[in-house]
């Protein structure tokens, strides 16, 4: 068994540390299918920082008070994400070319449960992230008929002239672990461990093991974790993991504006 990462370590002590809420609450009080996010690449030692900050029941700075996701006394989940994209990376370059009508297109399971879902994720004429998924069972598979239906009818009900990519294929798995932070209308997810693998080659990439992937999640713009990363200094990263992981494992492909932050985060 490998050692754990710092990056791994300091998210389950953060998680440790932290007021418990369930999956139901969480649902109820910020599930942001629609959503605005911004994505940070957080050092380990600002990271255990901010995060007692943000789970301090006693805030001094204004922040509300965020808990951590509470599942049976699981608090740090194992994720595997595959990406779907066409031969000549339709999706991919999409996003690198910061195209207004964008998407990704991903089997989601959460390996802890055993949960799977189809998942579509797409800008919004206003700029938010908006997800659409559906749930698998044990005989579904990511592009069978009934997925691909579900893929065109989001594309058609969200872009209108947009077709639905043909000829789909697996382009790149993540896997990592997430803790889950919740306040009204907020989270932040912080994932470390991150490993990439290249579907089509089978070259594969892993993340540098004392930097926390943080992601804020809110209805408005800014939050209070936001404001306070940019205290630390820390800016967005403007990435996804999956743009970040195969421009990682494809040099070749570019990374435009985020190419430092790839470096960085996959050294």
């Amino acid at each position: 068994m490998s050692t754990p990462s710092k990056a791994l370590l300091a998210v389950e002590r953060a998680a440790a540390a932290a007021h418990p809420v369930s999956l139901a609450e969480l649902n109820a009080r910020a599930e942001l299918l629609a959503r605005h996010d911004n994505s940070y690449v957080v050092p380990v030692r600002v990271f255990e920082d901010f995060a007692a900050r943000l789970t301090d029941p006693r805030p001094s700075d204004g922040c509300p008070v965020f808990r951590v996701l509470d599942i049976d006394g699981l608090r740090c989940f194992r994720y595997r994400s595959t990406y779907y994209d066409t031969p000549e990376l339709r999706t991919f370059h999409d996003h690198r070319q910061g195209r207004r009508r964008r998407f990704r297109i991903r089997e989601r399971v959460y390996e802890d449960s055993g949960e799977r879902q189809f998942e579509v994720k797409l800008k919004s004429g206003r700029g938010e992230t908006v997800k659409h998924r559906q749930r698998m069972s044990g005989g579904d598979r990511p592009l069978d008929g009934a997925r691909r239906r579900f893929l065109a009818e989001v594309l058609q009900e969200s872009y209108g002239t947009l077709d639905a990519p043909h000829g789909l294929v697996p382009a790149l798995r993540t896997d990592y672990r997430r803790v889950t932070f919740v306040a009204d209308g907020q989270r932040v997810t912080c994932d470390a461990g991150l490993v990439v693998r290249d579907e089509a080659t089978g070259g594969g990439a892993v993340a540098d093991g004392a930097l926390v992937l943080v992601e804020t999640k809110t209805r408005g713009h800014l939050t209070e974790a936001d404001r306070m990363l940019h205290g630390y200094g820390v800016r967005p990263a403007g990435f996804t993991k999956y743009s970040a992981g195969l421009a990682a494992v494809r040099p070749e492909l570019g990374a435009n504006a985020w190419v430092r932050a790839v470096r960085r985060v996959f050294p």
